[in-house]
Order: C-alpha cells, then structure tokens, then sequence
C-alpha cells in the first residue's frame, strides 16, 4: 500500500500543499534505529505507538527509542529490516527509514551587516501584530552541541520575566536556565546510553555555544580571541531567549534525536528554529525520509520559523543540503576583516599571507627556507614532495627550516601537511592555495600562512636564485574595512536543489567566515601553551551563517508577532543586498560571480 506525506512548494508569500508517494521501507536495509513517521500529530500517544510496535515485535524490551506527539506523529524504535517493512504496510504510516547520522557544518560580523549600529531598531510590536502592548520577546530553539551557560554572552541579568506563553523545561539541569537560556533539553543517542557527561545539555564541542552567541548573545565588551578580532560581541536579537536541544555528540547528529527535538520544541512554544548541522552533499536523503525536512515542515504548520545551513561542500554545483521549500536556507560569505600573516624574505619583501596563528619565531628573516620539492625522498614523486605529503620529503633536510608547499593534489589536507612539516623538525610552513582564499584557519602557535599562486612565483624566484634562502613569519594581524566584501566563501554550498530543481537555494547569505563568538570553556585544542582558556574563538562554516538569519528573523518576530514564517521568510529575502562595500555585485572569493547562489 502507498502511503502520501505532505509537501510545500513556496510561492512569494502562499503555502500550496502537493503530495508525495511513499513506498516504505526500502528492500536490503540492515537491521537497526528506524523512524516509523505517521504525519500530524492527531492525538496519538506513547502507547498508540506502542501498539503499532508491538504488532510486528514479540517480547522484546527497550525497542522503542522515540516517540513523536507534539505537531509529528511517529517514533523511532530498533527493528529488523522485514520488521521495519512490515510496519511500513500500516495505514497511517507515511514512511519508515533508517535512522540517518547528520553532520555539524563547521563581532564584527553584525557591525558589517550595519545591523544594531547605524540603524535603530523598534522593538516594539507594531499595530498590526494583533498582540498586546507588552513587548513580544522571540524565543530562539537552536538544535546543536549544548550551550555553556556560564559565558557572559548569555548572561539573563536585566532580561526581564521569561515569556508567559514558553512550555519548555531545563529538566535536570537546572543551572541551565538563568533568564536568558530559559530551555536545556538532551537527547541520548540510541547506541550510545554510557556518554556521561555528553548525556547533559552541556556543550563539550563548542560549536552550540558560538551559534548560540551569534544569534541571540548578548553584549559583551572587549571580546577576542588572544588580542585577535578585538570588540562588543553581541547577537543579531540579544534580548531574545534561548531554547537548547542537544541533538549532537562528537560522533555526530542522530536523526532520531533532531526528530524528537523539533516535537519537544513545537510544544514549548519556540519562535524560531535554527540548525547548523545537515547531511553531507554526497547523501541526499529524500523529504519524507529525512528528519530536518520532517521536522521542519510540522514546526512551520505550528507557525515557527526554522533556519537552516546549507553546508560547507562547495564550490561545485548541487552540493546545497536542507532544501526542503518550507526551510530558510543559508549560505555563507565573507565580512570586511582578514587575518594576515605575512612571509618576510631578505631585504624585507613581503609576501602577503593569511592565516590565524600565533607565531613567535621574530620578525627578522633569519631562518632557512626550502621547497619541499628540493627535499625530496628519492622514492617520492616531485607531486608528492611538492605538495609536503607524508613521507615525501628528507627529515634531515627538513630539520630547523621553513617550508614552502603546495596544494594542488587533493591528497591531503592543510593540517596532514602542518604535521608532517613539524614532525620532520620544520619550524614554519608556507602553503600555497587558492581554494581557502579569503578563509584564515587557526594553527595556534604553529607559523603557518597561505599564500596565492599569484605571490609564490616570488618566492620561488627568490629561492632559485638565492644560495642560502632566509624567511620569517609573522603572527596575524586584522586588516579592517577590506574590500571587496562580502564575497561567497569557496566552502558554502552551492545550488541548485538536487532535489527540486525548480526551487532556488540556497535562499540567502550571511557572515560565516572567521565569526568571533562564545566559546566552552576549557578547551584544550584552542587554547595557547601558558594561557587561559579563551572566553571566544573564530570558526568558519554555514553553521556561523545560519544563526546571522536566526537572529534577524527573531528580531521580526519581535516587532511583527502575528507574521508567519513565509512572511518573515519573504521579508529578509527581498530586502537583503546584492551589492558589496566596492558597489559591485556580491561575488565569488575568485572574483567571479557565484553559480547557484
């Protein structure tokens, strides 16, 4: 029997509904966490689901490892692949599939959007928001990797009360909840019951905290990363509260969790939804099976705005994720800062360089430079050595030196390269790339910069010509006011939908490289020898993008109560700009204007 599940094609403001065949469970899936989904919640219960489950289930305890009641109806439980196709035949049922493992897509940014400085906001309701004369405060419900609550960004001093109408709990934390985070909800993966403390709402990656911050933080002075990026950092609508739904753990966003969060989340009453998080380009899972489009299609019916990264699989075209029509989708570019660090050859040339690091080796170019093509082992290819890949080049010719590498192979990443260099002895690492152009990468204390392929000819040049090369690299400094910004960033997604390529996506852009934000607190893989634990940190990603909308959609909310999530949808898409600060077209870090966007 073929089951129907609901679908939305978005026109400028209207919602038209059409219907999608389901055929169930597919044939050769393993056995496993399935997601039994029955569309709109209609009253059915735990024990509806339970009824359901034990038709096809015979004794056998914790099955069952979510049920959905609030806006969806459904549950996830462990079956067998026959089980979970047998289930599928049910009337009711619209789909079942395997249980999918999403992905996380890892203050000045606002300032540069001139949101918050040059214009003032009323955030007051407007007459037409039907509502009373108290002022509407939005709630922003954002799934991720928890919230560290102890950061001044969410400090609830002087927010006034929590909003009458929120549902939500911190449940067994309830050090969470102090004003300004007013929901901390957790949700255990289904094979992973003994994560101690991951099984809390408190954030062990970093990643739910800096979104948090970046879409609803609010004002901290003198905010920075070690000196770096110095400033007020706020969100895009600090009087907004926060909902936490830890949906995410180091291994990953479990389907099944994000599924129960958005049920959890139509319940307690949330305005907006954000997620950075999604599944990789290379799997795209169809509306009806996958749960953020699932989730999201039921919380835009209860009437919450929910905001989504597009992903980080760019710049090749159809690699956007969360496209479902009914979700704001969210594509990253640069802002008007760059972090330099400059390379320094003999007589004082200096070579243009970008990257975030903290080098200490002096300013004076007295270290030896090499090319790792000239350290070649001599059962390496010339690639191989040129491209500073593992076991490639000579330790002894390594030893003590800086290196220039490139990067044209796609063997390796830009962090395999840094330690190969440093385990070989090298005290520097010069990288020649023009994919991560416009993007600084963090290497702690390590002297590492990216230059482009237009600046090594002069370094190469000098290396030819030199008998005993000497180079230095300097720690970064933020240039301000670059030009041209924004531009998109080479790792943002790009479209069209793979899915409904009559649909544009992504729908929007915002600042997602190199964001200053809150950060968790004792991180040892960002902290520098000899210091504390920084309060911030600077991340890239569709994940930072995503909460710059979140925030401004929850400012609207705030002035226009009444509107609904294609209104404000509409409202931040037809009034965003497609003009950068030079009052050129928005385009690509190449220069070239960015397909699919």
């Amino acid at each position: 029997m073929k089951s129907y599940s609901i679908s939305y094609i978005l026109f400028p403001i209207l919602l038209v509904a059409f219907l999608v065949e389901s055929e169930g469970a597919a044939e050769g899936e393993k056995d496993g966490v399935y997601i039994v989904y029955m569309g709109a919640a209609t009253g059915s219960s735990k024990n509806g689901h339970a009824q359901l489950l034990s038709s096809v289930l015979k004794r056998r305890k914790n099955a069952l490892v979510q049920s959905y009641e609030h806006g969806i109806s459904g549950f996830a439980a462990r079956l067998s692949a026959a089980e979970a196709q047998s289930i599928a035949k049910n009337p009711g049922v619209v789909s079942v599939f395997p249980d999918p493992v999403y992905q996380l897509h890892t203050t000045r940014s606002w300032d540069f959007l001139k949101y918050g400085t040059d214009i003032v906001i009323d955030s007051r309701p407007h007459s037409d928001s039907n509502s009373s004369s108290a002022e509407y405060v939005s709630i922003i419900g954002i799934l991720d990797t928890g919230i560290s609550p102890e950061s001044e960004s969410f400090s609830g001093q002087d927010l006034g009360p929590i909003p009458s109408r929120w549902n939500g709990t911190c449940g067994d934390a309830h050090d969470f909840c102090n004003g300004k985070i007013i929901g901390a909800r957790s949700y255990n993966s289904p094979d992973d019951d003994d994560e101690g403390l991951d099984n809390a709402p408190r954030d062990t990656i970093g990643h739910g905290t800096h979104v948090a911050s970046t879409a609803a933080g609010t004002m901290v002075t003198d905010a920075s990363y070690y000196g770096l990026a110095t400033g007020n950092a706020k969100g895009g609508s600090p009087l907004s509260r926060i909902a936490m739904y830890r949906v995410c753990t180091r291994y990953g966003c479990q389907g099944s969790s994000i599924l129960a969060a958005f049920s959890d989340a139509i319940k307690d009453g949330v305005d907006i939804l954000s997620l950075s998080l999604g599944s990789p380009a290379s799997y795209m899972f169809d509306y009806k099976e996958d749960p953020i489009a699932i989730g999201a299609f039921h919380a835009v019916e209860n009437g919450i705005t929910v905001v989504c990264s597009g992903g980080n699989d760019g710049p090749s075209e159809e690699t956007i994720t969360n496209v479902a029509p009914w979700i704001l989708t969210v594509a990253a570019t640069t802002i008007d800062r760059k972090f330099e660090s400059n390379v320094v050859l003999q007589g004082k040339k200096v070579v243009k360089g970008e990257a975030i690091n903290f080098a200490d080796i002096g300013t004076s170019p007295i270290h030896p430079l090499i090319y790792g093509k000239s350290a070649k082992k001599t059962d390496a290819t010339e690639s191989e050595a040129r491209n500073c890949n593992p076991d490639s080049m000579d330790g002894e010719m390594i030893k003590g030196k800086i290196v220039l590498c490139e990067n044209d192979d796609n063997s390796n990443t830009i962090h395999d390269k840094e330690d190969e260099v440093q385990s070989l002895g090298g005290i520097g690492l010069v990288l020649v790339d023009d994919r991560t152009s416009g993007v600084a990468s963090n290497y702690n204390e390590f002297p590492l910069t990216v230059i482009s392929s237009k600046d090594a000819p002069a370094i190469l040049s000098y290396l030819n010509s030199t008998e005993n090369p000497v180079a230095t690299i300097l720690p970064s400094t933020v240039v301000s006011q670059y030009k041209p910004a924004p531009t998109v960033a080479y790792f943002s997604s790009r479209g069209p939908s793979s899915l409904s390529r009559n649909i544009l996506k992504p729908d929007i852009a915002a600042p997602g490289v190199d964001i200053l934000a809150a950060w968790m607190a004792n991180d040892t893989e960002v902290t520098l020898k000899g210091k504390e634990s920084p309060k911030f940190n600077i991340i890239s990603g569709t994940s930072m993008s995503c909460p710059h909308v979140s925030g401004m959609a929850a400012v609207i909310k705030s002035q226009y109560p009444s509107w609904s999530p294609s209104a404000i949808k509409s409202a931040i898409m037809s009034t965003a700009s497609q003009i950068n600060n030079m009052k050129a077209p928005i385009t690509a870090e190449s220069g070239c204007y960015s397909h699919g966007l």
